[in-house]
């Protein structure tokens, strides 16, 4: 597969990575064999890049993919998170940025992965009470003491960057975005750009609705966090199916799936864009890596942009309390 480079710093991932919250929380139920047997069947197609958060489970998803990938170390590179706190119960405690905290977390993950460094180290939300000089002066910290090689941040806003990237380098910047997620157009992917930070998007098959399975919110699984997304939900289903639909015809006219395609035009974006569709099965997986093989001409950019324009999903792509985390 591909190899792309997310910043400046030295970071190489492969092409398409792999999202593995899935595995263990928010999308229904979950097997953890099938899960381990993803992760590998990942690695045998040339995946390399695997990414998960110390909230995902909470907890197990880390212990997860310590025990999928022990012994793999040298063919991987694993990306986690802080930020988001959430007690062993499931309850959300808020966001936390705090110098102490960001070495606590460190530290919990390494246990929990079985490692002695992490690869990327991302803060998973802006804490807004906390100067984002501090949190990431103690990140830079980590990679000083060898705990930590690379820097990244999720869900930032562009003066966040910039201070940030002042700070340390920064070498990724995580965000949704997607064929119906495109407001980082607008700002963010000309800040990482200019700053040499390479882009991660996450959610770039919108959360599953862009690949055309679902056709009425029932389809979503009892529990499923989607349920609660205001895109998944109502009259902004419907108007959202229809979109989708559209695309799809697009698909059949290039022999491929709907979720390949969205894929490929995310691939398109540019070499220092390198997304993480999640998946915890392996059929799925692996249609998702034939999108690497799909090539997209500038009349099919076009036809897309004309289908899927920025702004046409309907509904925001997080509950109110939900948006007000991100961009900051």
């Amino acid at each position: 597969m591909e190899q792309r480079k997310l910043g400046r710093q030295g970071l190489t991932v492969s092409s398409l990575g792999l999202g593995c919250m899935g595995m263990s929380d928010f999308y229904g139920p979950t097997d953890e064999a099938e899960s381990v047997a993803t992760l590998h069947r990942a690695i045998e197609l040339g995946i390399t890049f695997f990414d998960t958060a110390d909230m995902y489970g909470p907890f197990k998803n880390e212990e997860l993919l310590g025990r999928a990938l022990k012994g793999k170390r040298g063919q991987v590179i694993i990306a986690t998170k802080f930020g988001n706190r959430r007690a062993p119960d499931g309850a959300f405690l808020g966001v936390s940025g705090k110098p102490e905290y960001v070495a606590q977390a460190c530290e919990a993950s390494l246990r929990r992965l079985g490692l002695d460094h992490l690869d990327l180290y991302y803060q998973h939300r802006v804490d807004p009470t906390v100067p984002i000089e501090e949190t990431v002066g103690a990140m830079a910290a980590l990679v000083k003491a060898g705990k930590v090689r690379w820097l990244g941040l999720s869900e930032a806003g562009p003066d966040t960057i910039r201070r940030a990237h002042a700070v340390h380098p920064i070498s990724a910047l995580q965000t949704e975005y997607s064929l119906w997620s495109r407001d980082p157009e607008e700002a963010i992917l000309p800040t990482v750009r200019a700053l040499g930070i390479g882009f991660v998007p996450y959610s770039p098959l919108g959360r599953g609705f862009l690949t055309g399975r679902f056709k009425s919110p029932a389809d979503l699984p009892e529990g499923d966090w989607r349920r609660s997304n205001p895109r998944f939900q109502g009259a902004h289903f419907q108007q959202n199916l229809e979109l989708v639909e559209r695309v799809a015809g697009l698909a059949r006219a290039k022999g491929c799936t709907p979720a390949q395609l969205a894929l490929a035009w995310v691939l398109s974006r540019g070499a220092d864009v390198v997304p993480i569709p999640g998946t915890k099965r392996r059929a799925t997986l692996e249609e998702d890596a034939g999108a690497a093989g799909v090539v997209l001409t500038s009349a099919d950019l076009a036809r897309l942009d004309e289908l899927m324009p920025r702004g046409a999903a309907a509904g925001t792509r997080y509950p109110e309390a939900g948006m007000k985390a991100v961009g900051l």
